[in-house]
């Protein structure tokens, strides 16, 4: 109630009812008011309101305007928070119950339309029911605020939603519903924004298999960022690019990508940029070169790098394992194979590098005797990869389950 809301307020600003009483209004009065004995007009309401040094539409409101700025700097810090960080285990869980007692009374303002963003997709993460009306709402807050940002940001999850069940040109079709939607909306859409559109653009037809589309979205993408002087995702366009190249078996345009992300990596200091295509030299070092002890050598200084663990270990350790696999040094190959944990990955073009995983283990498996064991892990790499576009990893699989069949 008013009362009890104008209390609240007093209280949260260490205000005694005298200070907020002041000249105009006796102590009894406003004693009153607050406990509901009393109505104030609108003239007192409003002098109360400059008292507290609110508005006096937070005081009709059930939540006022500051409030919602402290829960969503609150909210905002956990949100931010990486997903498997042991501090905070249960992160959805909780972000639901912070915003969960505002929930029906935001309607208006950046925060009430943040804090909804947030809620719909902590409502999801924990495969709860009415995330869909709720991200809803929040869009329509953002395009009546016309900030593309966050609109741009509620489009691209409602398409990832459906890339991360790996229904690619479902994605596509979704996601280019929901651009076309922004850009009818928002007559200008922030720098940041529009490279997010071309960049998850780039992603899903680099998915579906249209490269040649893909390439001049992310063209266009980089030249855009040089003109802006914004070099927001220019590493993540080259990783891209250079990934499919090599999934195509296409080494100029693999050679090209990798050279810009590599002047990119040294112009940035960016250590995550070089070691990909650190990565890379190893993967043509084994594939192309056969310098397997050369290869063995530069993974195993990669590994002792600390900016590679979080991410690259189960690629690093994979090239460790083929390798050993090629020297005849199964037994450590077979341990190196173990190391390989499934990252958490959708894209068709990562889930072909890593399923080689299991060819890989195949063959290992084959030369330590264990025969039922390679056909078991072999077959498992041909079911993975028949949904996905075809490859030279694709190609691969097959091949090696013919071989350790054929034993």
């Amino acid at each position: 109630m008013l009362g009890d809301r104008i209390r609240k307020l007093r209280k949260q600003k260490k205000m005694t009812l005298e200070a907020v009483a002041g000249s105009e209004l006796t102590k009894g009065m406003l004693s009153l008011i607050e406990n509901n004995k009393a109505n104030p007009s609108m003239e007192s309401l409003t002098y109360i309101a400059q008292q507290l040094g609110v508005d006096v539409a937070d005081l009709m409101e059930e939540v006022s305007a500051e409030e919602l700025r402290e829960t969503l700097e609150r909210v905002e810090e956990i949100f931010y928070v990486p997903f498997r960080n042991p501090d905070f285990p249960d992160k959805y869980k909780l972000l639901i119950e912070l915003i969960e007692p505002y929930i029906d009374k935001l309607s208006k303002g950046y925060e009430s339309a943040r804090l909804t963003e947030i809620y719909s997709y902590a409502l999801q993460r924990e495969n709860k029911p009415g995330w869909e009306a709720l991200l809803k709402k929040a869009s329509d807050m953002f395009d009546e605020m016309n900030i593309s940002s966050n609109r741009t940001t509620i489009g691209i999850f409602r398409s990832t939603i459906i890339f991360m069940e790996r229904q690619y040109d479902k994605a596509l079709n979704t996601f280019r519903k929901e651009r076309k939607e922004i850009e009818a909306k928002h007559a200008y859409i922030d720098p940041l924004a529009r490279l997010d559109l071309d960049y998850n653009e780039a992603v899903y037809l680099y998915a579906v298999g249209d490269s040649k589309e893909a390439i001049n979205t992310m063209e266009k993408a980089l030249a855009y960022s040089k003109e802006k002087r914004i070099f927001y995702l220019t590493d993540d366009l080259y990783r891209l690019a250079a990934a499919h190249a090599l999934m195509e078996g296409n080494d100029v345009e693999k050679e090209y990508y990798l050279n810009k992300l590599r002047q990119y990596g040294e112009f940035a200091d960016h250590a995550s940029s070089i070691y990909f295509c650190e990565l890379f030299t190893i993967v043509d070092l084994i594939g192309e070169k056969k310098e397997y002890a050369h290869a063995l050598a530069k993974i195993e200084d990669c590994l002792t790098k600390d900016e590679i663990m979080n991410f690259y270990s189960p690629w690093f350790n994979l090239e460790k394992a083929k390798a050993l696999y090629y020297l005849g040094r199964y037994e450590e190959a077979w341990e190196a194979i173990k190391k390989v944990g499934m990252p958490e990955i959708y894209h068709p073009i990562d889930l072909s590098n890593i399923y080689v995983k299991e060819s890989y283990q195949a063959l290992i498996l084959l030369e330590l005797g264990k025969m039922e064991e390679a056909v078991t892990s072999a077959q498992k790499a041909v079911e993975n990869f028949e949904p996905l576009l075809d490859s030279k990893m694709k190609d691969f699989s097959k091949k090696v389950l013919e071989k350790v069949r054929g034993y």
